[in-house]
């Protein structure tokens, strides 16, 4: 006659009864399609975010799209360069009158960017920080004028990491900026700027 199982031994041959020796392999993870193709819905979820979103034909016009969003705003001429040689290659001679600074921008400062990756499903943008495009840019303007090309909005954040690894060179940061900095962390209150620019314009350039 087999002696009797302690309480440990009966709970451990529970255990060891109920355990599932062979789970199921859950099937593969599988990207939901987006409603609109990824230039349309990065168009809408930006603009929901509170981005001013324009999309213009060719580079040429990028000079003139950044005139226009500086007057509509009543500030001045003024945009300050990062040290992207894409930025000096634009036809600033088409805007007469505008003044280009090279020195780091401040909150009253508008500032412009180009953007390597953009995320259709949330309306993101994605900075890939480097020599060209430091991480501290995007924090410092009250105005972020983002200059991004349709071949790079991308659907879902996964896509836009594989780009990023598949570029061959890893940065120190990926900046996701979605809208304006905002924060409600005070009485709930939604303050924007908080974090970096209260306003965000982009532009959206036709490389079809």
């Amino acid at each position: 006659m087999e002696a009797p199982l302690s309480a440990r031994e009966g709970i451990l041959s529970d255990i060891r009864a109920r355990r599932v020796r062979s789970a199921p392999r859950p099937s593969p993870y599988r990207l939901p399609d987006l409603p609109k193709e990824s230039v349309a819905q990065f168009t809408d979820r930006a603009r929901a975010a509170g981005a001013d979103v324009r999309q213009i034909a060719n580079p040429d016009e990028i000079p003139a799209a950044i005139a226009n969003a500086l007057r509509e705003r009543n500030l001045s001429a003024v945009v300050h360069l990062p040290p992207d040689t894409k930025a000096e290659a634009l036809r600033w001679d088409s805007v007469p009158g505008i003044t280009l600074c090279h020195d780091a921008p401040g909150p009253d400062d508008a500032a412009l960017s180009f953007v390597p990756y953009a995320i259709g499903e949330t309306g993101t943008l994605a900075f890939a920080s480097s020599a060209e495009r430091p991480a501290s840019w995007h924090f410092r303007p009250g105005l972020e004028i983002a200059v991004v090309y349709a071949s790079a909005i991308l659907p879902h954040l996964e896509e836009v990491l594989s780009a990023v690894k598949a570029s061959g060179t890893t940065p120190h940061t990926v900046n996701l900026v979605t809208g304006p900095s905002r924060t409600g962390d005070i009485e709930q209150t939604l303050e924007l700027g908080a974090h970096g620019p209260k306003a965000l314009v982009v532009l959206v350039v036709d490389d079809a």
